[in-house]
């Protein structure tokens, strides 16, 4: 089978796609413009391996926090303009204060300017040819769904909202009871007979087998599937794709079989890794009870005009194995919120004070809970901590709530910078898939992509 015409990046490739390039025309148009226009200050940033490393792991780093790598943030002229002016600014701000790992100031001013728009067009030309060329739709990874039909709207919605290259172009119906065609908008219906024909017409990137009752895979559909497989065929089973694009756990496509697809990662019992974690923790919670200390006599003012109430409340949450403690606020509610029972939060909750909203906003509401980490009732990271009538109510409904139990809960987590607010039971699901993959994938490198993307919420003015 010739694919040799198809161009197709898995959305990892990509990312570092962005990240290798967004260095290359940086460094490049650094240097030619130093060269060209003989200004030692950007020649310096280029030539001295010292300088350029520290210029490289700010602009990745920074790069980061304002969303550059996030693909559907660079597909998006718009967004990504402004992704780049804000990351061009941060990057040049830090590069100038830090002259210790940076090329010495020039005396010549008018060199920060060209260092700094050299940077900025550089970064625009180049995102600029990535939106028109690289993200067209020339790079699109179309892919055939093997399902029930009744699983076709729901899956190609998932997929193909977790990443704006993947696209399910056709589907084949594993039900062998209902077999008649039905296409579903764009996804075309294919009978099982032309699924070979058609695979080879459209060079297509993979096969998605995503049918859950192992009988639907007739002896028909499994030899065609073997003989695409051994012409070159990549097929991977549906919990596997959605995990890696979505990155999330499928619960609500998992059955009793949900171990054989969620083994807890070694990393929550790595002692080595739980005592940096801890040491980690202690100083971060330090730092932050020192920080809200300095703004008390705002909060206070604040509380005092806006909210009317006790500057602390504390609430009942469960957490690590089950267990209930008290966990510790700022108050951005009204006295007596909750005196028709307990409820959901929501958005626009009319509960919520105009200040109490800026708290939340800003995660300043949250300060508090570094007592909560200090005291081990609580980690930096991990699944938010859950009202016990809510976590009894959800867990009647959704199988493996609990399972967010076996770790400690967290000012900030994985779903926290995923997800937007969890108003209903549609979205706590969704907010368990984001908790489960963390406690599947938990690591250092893991803890550190929430913790830039906390920065990034919070700078956004994202919070909740």
């Amino acid at each position: 089978m010739n694919k040799k015409n198809q161009i197709h990046f898995e959305v990892s490739e990509r990312k570092v796609l962005l990240r290798i390039f967004d260095v290359v025309f940086v460094l490049l148009a650094l240097y030619f413009t130093g060269d060209v226009l003989d200004l030692e200050y950007l020649k310096a940033s280029t030539r001295d391996f010292h300088y350029v490393m520290v210029l490289v792991l700010y602009l990745n780093s920074i790069g980061t926090v304002f969303e550059m790598y996030s693909l559907q943030v660079a597909s998006n002229q718009f967004q990504v303009l402004k992704s780049t002016i804000l990351t061009t600014s941060v990057t040049v701000l830090f590069y100038l204060l830090t002259p210790i790992f940076s090329a010495e100031l020039p005396s010549n001013r008018i060199q920060i300017v060209l260092f700094y728009f050299t940077i900025l067009f550089a970064l625009i030309l180049w995102r600029t040819f990535y939106v028109k060329f690289l993200a067209s739709n020339r790079f699109v990874q179309n892919v055939v769904l093997v399902c029930d039909r009744e699983q076709v709207e729901e899956l190609v919605t998932e997929l193909e909202n977790s990443d704006p290259h993947y696209r399910i172009i056709a589907y084949v119906n594993s039900d062998s009871v209902n077999d008649n065609l039905h296409e579903y908008h764009f996804v075309k219906n294919l009978h099982l007979d032309d699924l070979v024909q058609f695979v080879k017409e459209k060079n297509l990137f993979e096969i998605v087998i995503a049918s859950q009752k192992t009988e639907d895979i007739t002896v028909e559909l499994y030899q065609k599937l073997l003989h695409l497989l051994e012409s070159g065929t990549t097929i991977r089973e549906y919990t596997q794709v959605y995990e890696n694009k979505t990155q999330r756990i499928p619960v609500h496509y998992m059955t009793r079989d949900f171990y054989k697809f969620f083994p807890f990662n070694r990393t929550n019992s790595n002692q080595l890794y739980l005592l940096n974690l801890k040491i980690m923790e202690t100083l971060i919670s330090i730092v932050g009870l020192f920080f809200g200390i300095l703004l008390i006599p705002f909060i206070l003012l604040g509380n005092a005009i806006g909210n009317r109430g006790k500057l602390f409340y504390t609430q009942e949450r469960v957490g690590k194995n089950g267990k209930t403690f008290q966990i510790l606020k700022f108050r951005t509610m009204v006295n007596n919120a909750e005196r028709e029972g307990a409820v959901f939060s929501t958005p626009n909750d009319s509960r919520v004070t105009p200040f109490g909203k800026f708290m939340r906003k800003t995660r300043i509401d949250e300060i508090p809970q570094f007592i909560n980490i200090l005291k081990g009732e609580m980690a930096v990271i991990g699944p938010r901590p859950e009202r016990p009538f809510f976590v009894k109510e959800i867990a009647e409904i959704m199988p493996f709530y609990e399972t967010r139990h076996v770790i400690k809960p967290g000012l900030t987590g994985w779903a926290q910078v995923n997800y937007s607010y969890g108003e209903s039971m549609d979205d706590s699901l969704i907010k368990l898939q984001y908790d489960l993959y963390y406690i599947k994938h938990r690591s250092v490198f893991l803890d550190l992509n929430i913790t830039i993307k906390t920065i990034s919420t919070v700078l956004f003015y994202r919070g909740q």
